[in-house]
Protein backbone atom coordinates (compact mmCIF):
# COMPACT_ATOMS: atom_id res chain seq x y z
CA UNK A 1 0.00 0.00 0.00
CA UNK A 2 2.79 2.44 0.88
CA UNK A 3 4.66 1.71 -2.35
CA UNK A 4 1.75 1.67 -4.77
CA UNK A 5 -0.79 4.08 -3.25
CA UNK A 6 1.23 6.69 -1.38
CA UNK A 7 4.18 6.76 -3.78
CA UNK A 8 2.58 5.71 -7.05
CA UNK A 9 5.30 3.20 -7.97
CA UNK A 10 4.62 0.45 -10.51
CA UNK A 11 6.73 -2.40 -9.17
CA UNK A 12 6.30 -6.10 -9.90
CA UNK A 13 5.28 -8.43 -7.07
CA UNK A 14 8.64 -10.18 -7.28
CA UNK A 15 10.61 -6.94 -6.98
CA UNK A 16 8.29 -5.73 -4.23
CA UNK A 17 8.95 -8.90 -2.23
CA UNK A 18 12.70 -8.49 -2.65
CA UNK A 19 12.62 -4.83 -1.56
CA UNK A 20 10.42 -5.71 1.42
CA UNK A 21 12.96 -8.26 2.66
CA UNK A 22 15.73 -5.68 2.34
CA UNK A 23 13.54 -3.09 4.06
CA UNK A 24 12.97 -5.45 6.99
CA UNK A 25 16.73 -5.82 7.40
CA UNK A 26 17.11 -2.05 7.29
CA UNK A 27 14.45 -1.50 9.99
CA UNK A 28 15.92 -4.19 12.26
CA UNK A 29 19.30 -2.44 12.25
CA UNK A 30 18.36 1.22 11.92
CA UNK A 31 19.11 1.92 15.60
CA UNK A 32 22.23 -0.27 15.88
CA UNK A 33 25.32 1.04 17.61
CA UNK A 34 27.37 2.98 15.02
CA UNK A 35 30.21 0.46 14.95
CA UNK A 36 31.23 -0.09 11.33
CA UNK A 37 32.63 -3.60 11.48
CA UNK A 38 32.00 -6.63 9.25
CA UNK A 39 28.85 -8.52 10.26
CA UNK A 40 27.78 -5.73 12.66
CA UNK A 41 24.16 -4.58 12.73
CA UNK A 42 25.30 -1.13 11.65
CA UNK A 43 27.04 -2.53 8.56
CA UNK A 44 23.97 -4.65 7.69
CA UNK A 45 21.76 -1.59 8.03
CA UNK A 46 24.01 0.52 5.80
CA UNK A 47 24.15 -2.23 3.17
CA UNK A 48 20.37 -2.65 3.23
CA UNK A 49 19.90 1.10 2.88
CA UNK A 50 22.16 1.20 -0.18
CA UNK A 51 20.23 -1.63 -1.87
CA UNK A 52 16.93 0.06 -1.03
CA UNK A 53 18.02 3.37 -2.46
CA UNK A 54 19.14 1.77 -5.71
CA UNK A 55 15.73 0.15 -6.10
CA UNK A 56 13.97 3.38 -5.15
CA UNK A 57 15.99 5.42 -7.62
CA UNK A 58 14.94 3.09 -10.43
CA UNK A 59 11.28 3.35 -9.36
CA UNK A 60 11.45 7.16 -9.06
CA UNK A 61 12.96 7.57 -12.53
CA UNK A 62 10.30 5.31 -14.04
CA UNK A 63 7.58 7.27 -12.24
CA UNK A 64 8.90 10.63 -13.49
CA UNK A 65 8.93 9.32 -17.05
CA UNK A 66 5.40 7.87 -16.95
CA UNK A 67 3.02 10.62 -15.82
CA UNK A 68 0.49 10.43 -18.65
CA UNK A 69 -3.07 9.42 -17.85
CA UNK A 70 -2.73 10.09 -14.13
CA UNK A 71 -5.58 12.14 -12.60
CA UNK A 72 -4.45 12.33 -8.97
CA UNK A 73 -1.43 13.37 -6.89
CA UNK A 74 0.23 10.95 -4.49
CA UNK A 75 2.50 11.83 -1.57
CA UNK A 76 5.64 11.78 -3.69
CA UNK A 77 4.03 14.10 -6.26
CA UNK A 78 3.19 16.54 -3.47
CA UNK A 79 6.76 16.36 -2.18
CA UNK A 80 8.17 17.12 -5.64
CA UNK A 81 5.73 19.98 -6.31
CA UNK A 82 6.38 21.47 -2.87
CA UNK A 83 10.06 21.79 -3.71
CA UNK A 84 9.26 23.50 -7.02
CA UNK A 85 6.88 25.94 -5.33
CA UNK A 86 9.70 27.05 -3.06
CA UNK A 87 12.09 27.48 -5.98
CA UNK A 88 14.15 24.39 -5.17
CA UNK A 89 13.89 21.27 -7.27
CA UNK A 90 14.71 18.26 -5.15
CA UNK A 91 17.78 16.25 -6.06
CA UNK A 92 17.58 12.52 -6.66
CA UNK A 93 19.25 11.91 -3.29
CA UNK A 94 16.67 14.07 -1.52
CA UNK A 95 13.87 12.24 -3.33
CA UNK A 96 15.30 8.87 -2.28
CA UNK A 97 15.67 9.99 1.34
CA UNK A 98 12.15 11.42 1.37
CA UNK A 99 10.73 8.27 -0.21
CA UNK A 100 12.43 6.00 2.32
CA UNK A 101 11.08 8.17 5.15
CA UNK A 102 7.56 7.95 3.73
CA UNK A 103 7.80 4.15 3.47
CA UNK A 104 9.00 3.88 7.06
CA UNK A 105 6.22 6.19 8.26
CA UNK A 106 3.52 4.40 6.25
CA UNK A 107 4.52 0.79 6.85
CA UNK A 108 6.22 0.50 10.22
CA UNK A 109 3.78 2.69 12.14
CA UNK A 110 0.65 1.09 10.63
CA UNK A 111 2.02 -2.41 11.26
CA UNK A 112 2.74 -1.41 14.86
CA UNK A 113 -0.74 0.01 15.43
CA UNK A 114 -2.38 -3.02 13.76
CA UNK A 115 -0.53 -5.40 16.09
CA UNK A 116 -1.47 -3.30 19.13
CA UNK A 117 -5.12 -3.36 18.00
CA UNK A 118 -5.16 -7.16 17.75
CA UNK A 119 -3.46 -7.51 21.13
CA UNK A 120 -5.98 -5.26 22.88
CA UNK A 121 -8.95 -7.06 21.30
CA UNK A 122 -7.44 -10.32 22.58
CA UNK A 123 -7.05 -8.88 26.08
CA UNK A 124 -10.49 -7.25 26.16
CA UNK A 125 -13.16 -9.56 24.67
CA UNK A 126 -15.88 -7.26 26.02
CA UNK A 127 -14.62 -4.49 23.75
CA UNK A 128 -14.68 -6.87 20.77
CA UNK A 129 -18.28 -7.90 21.52
CA UNK A 130 -19.37 -4.28 21.91
CA UNK A 131 -17.77 -3.57 18.56
CA UNK A 132 -19.76 -6.44 17.00
CA UNK A 133 -22.95 -5.04 18.51
CA UNK A 134 -22.29 -1.68 16.84
CA UNK A 135 -21.68 -3.39 13.49
CA UNK A 136 -25.02 -5.20 13.85
CA UNK A 137 -26.87 -2.02 14.80
CA UNK A 138 -25.53 -0.24 11.71
CA UNK A 139 -26.56 -3.07 9.39
CA UNK A 140 -22.96 -4.00 8.57
CA UNK A 141 -22.93 -7.39 10.30
CA UNK A 142 -25.93 -9.67 9.76
CA UNK A 143 -26.13 -13.39 10.46
CA UNK A 144 -22.38 -13.49 10.93
CA UNK A 145 -21.54 -11.93 7.54
CA UNK A 146 -20.60 -8.47 6.36
CA UNK A 147 -23.56 -7.22 4.33
CA UNK A 148 -22.68 -6.62 0.70
CA UNK A 149 -22.21 -2.93 -0.11
CA UNK A 150 -22.34 -1.88 3.56
CA UNK A 151 -18.67 -0.92 3.91
CA UNK A 152 -18.76 2.61 2.54
CA UNK A 153 -16.70 5.52 3.80
CA UNK A 154 -19.74 7.28 5.26
CA UNK A 155 -20.85 4.08 7.02
CA UNK A 156 -17.42 3.48 8.54
CA UNK A 157 -17.30 7.12 9.66
CA UNK A 158 -20.60 6.63 11.53
CA UNK A 159 -19.16 3.87 13.73
CA UNK A 160 -18.50 5.93 16.84
CA UNK A 161 -17.46 3.11 19.17
CA UNK A 162 -15.03 1.79 16.55
CA UNK A 163 -13.53 5.28 16.39
CA UNK A 164 -13.15 5.25 20.18
CA UNK A 165 -11.38 1.87 20.06
CA UNK A 166 -8.87 3.07 17.46
CA UNK A 167 -8.26 6.30 19.39
CA UNK A 168 -7.58 4.38 22.61
CA UNK A 169 -5.18 1.98 20.88
CA UNK A 170 -3.24 4.96 19.51
CA UNK A 171 -3.28 6.72 22.90
CA UNK A 172 -1.82 3.79 24.82
CA UNK A 173 0.39 2.40 22.05
CA UNK A 174 1.43 5.31 19.86
CA UNK A 175 3.79 3.70 17.33
CA UNK A 176 6.49 6.36 17.59
CA UNK A 177 7.65 8.10 20.74
CA UNK A 178 7.82 11.67 19.45
CA UNK A 179 8.95 14.08 16.79
CA UNK A 180 11.21 17.04 16.10
CA UNK A 181 10.42 20.70 15.46
CA UNK A 182 12.54 23.76 14.71
CA UNK A 183 12.05 26.73 17.04
CA UNK A 184 10.82 29.70 14.98
CA UNK A 185 10.87 32.20 17.81
CA UNK A 186 12.79 32.30 21.10
CA UNK A 187 10.55 31.36 24.03
CA UNK A 188 10.75 30.44 27.71
CA UNK A 189 9.57 27.14 29.20
CA UNK A 190 9.66 26.47 32.95
CA UNK A 191 12.35 29.10 33.42
CA UNK A 192 14.56 27.90 30.55
CA UNK A 193 15.05 29.96 27.42
CA UNK A 194 14.79 28.03 24.15
CA UNK A 195 16.56 29.98 21.37
CA UNK A 196 15.26 30.48 17.86
CA UNK A 197 16.73 27.94 15.42
CA UNK A 198 17.12 25.11 17.94
CA UNK A 199 15.76 21.65 17.16
CA UNK A 200 13.53 20.38 19.94
CA UNK A 201 11.90 17.00 20.48
CA UNK A 202 8.39 16.54 21.81
CA UNK A 203 7.33 13.25 23.40
CA UNK A 204 3.99 11.86 22.29
CA UNK A 205 4.13 8.99 24.75
CA UNK A 206 4.95 11.18 27.77
CA UNK A 207 2.24 13.64 26.74
CA UNK A 208 -0.40 10.89 26.71
CA UNK A 209 0.88 9.49 30.02
CA UNK A 210 0.86 12.82 31.87
CA UNK A 211 -1.99 14.78 30.25
CA UNK A 212 -4.41 15.75 33.08
CA UNK A 213 -7.45 15.26 30.82
CA UNK A 214 -7.03 11.47 30.80
CA UNK A 215 -8.27 9.47 33.80
CA UNK A 216 -6.63 6.15 34.72
CA UNK A 217 -4.06 6.54 31.95
CA UNK A 218 -2.82 2.93 32.16
CA UNK A 219 -6.28 1.44 31.61
CA UNK A 220 -7.50 0.48 28.12
CA UNK A 221 -10.84 2.29 28.09
CA UNK A 222 -12.29 3.25 24.66
CA UNK A 223 -15.30 4.86 26.36
CA UNK A 224 -13.07 7.74 27.49
CA UNK A 225 -13.51 9.06 23.94
CA UNK A 226 -17.29 8.53 23.92
CA UNK A 227 -19.80 11.35 23.73
CA UNK A 228 -20.42 11.27 27.50
CA UNK A 229 -16.76 11.85 28.40
CA UNK A 230 -14.78 13.14 25.38
CA UNK A 231 -11.57 13.34 27.39
CA UNK A 232 -9.60 14.34 24.28
CA UNK A 233 -11.71 17.49 23.79
CA UNK A 234 -10.67 19.23 27.01
CA UNK A 235 -7.59 20.99 25.66
CA UNK A 236 -5.13 21.30 22.78
CA UNK A 237 -2.20 18.95 22.25
CA UNK A 238 -3.13 16.46 24.98
CA UNK A 239 -3.83 13.80 22.36
CA UNK A 240 -1.45 13.74 19.40
CA UNK A 241 -0.72 10.22 18.07
CA UNK A 242 -0.06 11.73 14.63
CA UNK A 243 1.84 14.76 15.87
CA UNK A 244 0.42 18.27 15.85
CA UNK A 245 0.42 21.57 14.04
CA UNK A 246 0.90 22.10 10.31
CA UNK A 247 3.36 19.19 10.14
CA UNK A 248 0.95 16.57 11.44
CA UNK A 249 1.20 13.13 9.82
CA UNK A 250 0.37 13.27 6.11
CA UNK A 251 -1.21 9.82 6.09
CA UNK A 252 -3.21 9.94 9.32
CA UNK A 253 -6.63 9.60 7.69
CA UNK A 254 -5.50 6.67 5.55
CA UNK A 255 -3.93 5.01 8.61
CA UNK A 256 -7.11 5.35 10.69
CA UNK A 257 -9.23 4.03 7.82
CA UNK A 258 -6.91 1.02 7.47
CA UNK A 259 -7.14 0.27 11.21
CA UNK A 260 -10.93 0.57 11.16
CA UNK A 261 -11.20 -1.78 8.18
CA UNK A 262 -8.96 -4.28 9.98
CA UNK A 263 -11.05 -4.10 13.15
CA UNK A 264 -14.27 -4.64 11.17
CA UNK A 265 -12.77 -7.66 9.39
CA UNK A 266 -11.56 -9.17 12.67
CA UNK A 267 -14.87 -8.62 14.43
CA UNK A 268 -16.97 -9.92 11.54
CA UNK A 269 -15.30 -12.88 9.89
CA UNK A 270 -13.03 -14.60 12.37
CA UNK A 271 -12.36 -15.80 15.87
CA UNK A 272 -8.80 -15.40 17.06
CA UNK A 273 -6.81 -16.41 20.09
CA UNK A 274 -3.32 -16.08 21.48
CA UNK A 275 -1.10 -18.93 20.29
CA UNK A 276 1.27 -18.66 23.27
CA UNK A 277 0.72 -19.04 27.00
CA UNK A 278 1.41 -15.40 27.78
CA UNK A 279 1.42 -12.10 25.93
CA UNK A 280 4.85 -11.06 24.63
CA UNK A 281 6.97 -8.32 26.06
CA UNK A 282 6.66 -4.96 24.28
CA UNK A 283 9.64 -2.97 23.07
CA UNK A 284 9.49 0.67 21.95
CA UNK A 285 12.34 0.85 19.39
CA UNK A 286 12.23 1.60 16.50
CA UNK A 287 8.43 1.48 16.87
CA UNK A 288 6.17 -0.13 19.47
CA UNK A 289 6.10 -3.87 18.77
CA UNK A 290 6.12 -7.23 20.58
CA UNK A 291 9.50 -8.90 21.02
CA UNK A 292 9.57 -11.91 18.66
CA UNK A 293 6.16 -10.94 17.27
CA UNK A 294 2.59 -11.57 18.39
CA UNK A 295 1.61 -15.19 17.65
CA UNK A 296 -2.11 -15.53 17.01
CA UNK A 297 -4.38 -18.30 15.70
CA UNK A 298 -7.21 -17.16 13.41
CA UNK A 299 -10.31 -19.27 12.75
CA UNK A 300 -12.75 -18.48 9.95
CA UNK A 301 -16.45 -18.23 10.85
CA UNK A 302 -19.47 -19.25 8.78
CA UNK A 303 -22.78 -17.36 8.57
CA UNK A 304 -23.82 -18.82 11.95
CA UNK A 305 -20.59 -17.68 13.62
CA UNK A 306 -19.37 -21.30 13.78
CA UNK A 307 -15.71 -22.04 13.16
CA UNK A 308 -14.70 -23.23 9.72
CA UNK A 309 -12.25 -26.03 10.51
CA UNK A 310 -9.62 -27.29 8.13
CA UNK A 311 -7.98 -30.72 8.30
CA UNK A 312 -5.59 -29.38 10.90
CA UNK A 313 -8.51 -27.86 12.85
CA UNK A 314 -7.10 -24.37 12.41
CA UNK A 315 -7.56 -22.10 9.46
CA UNK A 316 -4.47 -20.07 10.12
CA UNK A 317 -1.76 -19.67 12.68
CA UNK A 318 0.26 -16.56 12.06
CA UNK A 319 2.76 -14.21 13.60
CA UNK A 320 1.57 -10.64 13.49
Amino acid sequence: MAIRVLLGFCISDEELTRLFEVYQQFVENVFSLPVDLPFSGYRRGIRAREILQKGLEKAIREKLQNTQGKDYSDALDILIESGKEHGKELTMQELKDGTLELIFAAYATTASASTSLIMQLLKHPGVLEKLREELRSKGILHNGCICEGSLRLDTISSLHYLDCVIKEVLRLFTPISGGYRTVLQTFELDGFQIPKGWSVMYSIRDTHDTAPVFKDVDVFDPDRFGQDRTEDKDGRFHYLPFGGGVRTCLGKHLAKLFLKALAIELASTSRFELATRTFPRITLVPVVHPVDGLKVKFFGLDSNQNEILTETEAMLGATV
